[in-house]
């Protein structure tokens, strides 16, 4: 495997679970729209920003530990698929597909840095 493919599969899962904890963070911007006082809405904005919260220390943890990434990404991707699958299907794919995308990357990222690179 060369460096740039090292370099890259090092990098993309991370940058690419920043911009996934950033688009689920978006969703939180809804309670702006309704007309509270300001401990109602930093209360609903902070309990509307906890799955972002969740997914960031994921990736935190994920940025040193890739299996641990990988297993988390898919726990929870499996977890938000099974409780929303029946009901809203497109929600489900919109979720958990890009956390289990993120769960191979990370996973294959971990595989592949396990194995010594052949001396040339």
């Amino acid at each position: 495997m060369s460096q740039i493919s090292e370099r890259l599969l090092f990098w993309l899962p991370r940058i690419l679970s920043i911009a996934f904890v950033a688009f689920i963070a978006m969703f939180a911007l809804d309670v702006f729209s309704e007309s509270h006082g300001f401990l109602q809405t930093a209360l609903a904005l902070s309990i509307h920003l906890l799955p972002a919260a969740v997914l960031a220390l994921v990736l935190i943890a994920a940025w040193r530990w890739d299996w641990v990434g990988a297993l988390l990404f898919a726990v929870l991707g499996g977890i938000y698929a099974w409780k929303t699958l029946p009901a809203h299907p497109s929600w489900t794919f919109t979720i958990s597909l890009p956390l289990f995308v993120l769960a191979a990357l990370f996973l294959a990222n971990w595989i592949l840095s396990r194995h010594p690179r052949p001396t040339r």
